[in-house]
């Protein structure tokens, strides 16, 4: 059975995340979840992009860079150390403000997609999630990404909100969860999956 667990990014996994966004460049399909991983398709060096994303745990720097507090996590699959996905977990936000931004925000590569691995990446999110003390939480997104969706109805997610986000436009959807009672929930079904 394949195993996965969330790794911190580092300059060790450079080639592994260049790969990464690589892909995604590739396959023209959005970046989610990379914090300020991202900023290497935009002329940052890799060091520099690291840096920013590490030092988003920081409150005063995040805000100096206009981002939210977060950590940033690497999706890694054990049994080949392979890469699969991200995800960003995000902090000190209210609803009111950042409703269409959430506490989180996740993807998977494009070659891995369709083998239910961002349900053990949210999975994995939410642990680190409540280790951060957040218990309530909402997670958005777009009301035509039909995976993403999928995602999150089947961690329990609860639909609040279907409507259109002021920033760009796109009618999305907001769910709300409860992370110790999800985390309780769907233990039996995706423990079995985290190695490390």
């Amino acid at each position: 059975m394949e195993k996965f667990y969330l790794e911190k990014p580092s300059l060790k996994r450079k080639e592994d995340i260049l790969d990464y966004f690589k892909e995604f460049t590739n396959y023209n399909s959005d970046i989610n979840g990379s914090g300020m991983l991202i900023k290497v398709l935009e002329g940052y060096t890799f060091e520099e992009a690291l840096d920013g994303c590490l030092k988003c745990e920081e409150e005063e720097f995040a805000k100096s860079v206009n981002r939210l507090q977060s950590k940033t996590f690497l999706l890694i699959r054990e049994n080949d150390n392979k890469l699969i996905g991200m995800i960003n977990i995000r902090w000190n936000i209210d609803e009111e403000s950042h409703l269409f931004r959430g506490h989180i925000g996740y993807g998977i590569r494009p070659t891995e997609r369709r083998k239910g691995y961002n349900k053990i990446n949210l999975y994995l999110g939410l642990i680190e999630a409540q280790k951060l003390g957040l218990n309530k939480i909402f997670i958005a997104c777009e009301d035509s990404n039909i995976p993403s969706n999928k995602t999150l109805k089947a961690l329990g997610g609860e639909l609040k909100v279907s409507k259109n986000d002021p920033y760009d436009n796109t009618l999305t959807n907001v769910y709300f969860f409860e992370v110790t009672k999800t985390l309780e929930k769907y233990k039996d079904i995706y423990n079995k999956y985290i190695g490390n």
